[in-house]
């Protein structure tokens, strides 16, 4: 299938894409310093430089948006109709790199909480369901467990 816009438009896009501070990042970050957490962002020195890192709690936290992290079972995690192998192959790696990450905090005595960008957009009155999991959680958990069951994307 072809793209639907030139490639200099397509390249500009793709270039507007940010890694930092996007919209749930900072939802999450005035969520929980209202709730009077204190936090660490983007640690440079820890694998895969976590989004916020609460020391206190030994917790690091990843705001990932459901399709370049590919949440399973999302309305969002779609795949594109063009370039199939290319992004077959680099949303493959993209996980891939996640789950080595994940297992090299842990190895260094972090819990990793994973919000879902899903949860954000359909769930926001129940993100004080991470607080336990900051406090308390396991090794790995996410939020939300399951990705709300919408019919389509808002708009």
């Amino acid at each position: 299938m072809v793209d639907v816009v030139d490639a200099a438009t397509r390249s500009r896009m793709m270039a507007g894409i940010q890694g930092k501070n996007t919209k749930p990042e900072l939802s999450v970050r005035r969520f929980l310093h209202a709730c009077g957490y204190r936090f660490r962002l983007h640690r440079r020195d820890l694998p895969g430089t976590p989004d916020l890192t609460l020391p206190r709690h030994r917790c690091v936290v990843f705001v990932h948006g459901c399709f370049w992290h590919r949440h399973e079972h999302c309305f969002y995690a779609t795949s594109p109709a063009t370039r199939k192998t290319f992004w077959q192959e680099k949303l493959a790696g993209n996980v891939m790199r996640d789950r080595r990450q994940i297992e090299q905090l842990n190895a260094l005595g972090w819990r990793v909480l994973i919000v879902w960008e899903c949860g954000l957009r359909h769930m926001p009155d129940q993100l004080h369901e991470i607080l336990p999991l900051i406090e308390h959680g396991a090794w790995l958990k996410e939020w939300p467990a399951e990705p709300p069951r919408i019919r389509r994307a808002p708009q």
